[in-house]
């Protein structure tokens, strides 16, 4: 996770591209910003949200 003081992070899965797993998370209907910058590529964009679309985060990693 890169330090941040807005209402969002910027954080990155260790073994799945970010692209890619942007594209399985809309697919589940959980969209988060994937950016094609060489520095963030493999960083994914995720808002602070509401408790319910926390979870609904949380269910579709665990599901990839």
């Amino acid at each position: 996770m890169l330090p941040s003081a807005a209402n969002f992070i910027f954080a990155r899965h260790p073994q799945h591209d970010a692209a890619a797993l942007a594209a399985k998370l809309r697919e589940q209907g959980v969209i988060v910003r994937h950016f094609k910058q060489q520095r963030i590529a493999q960083f994914l964009r995720i808002s602070i949200g509401t408790p319910e679309q926390h979870q609904a985060l949380l269910e579709g990693l665990s599901d990839i």
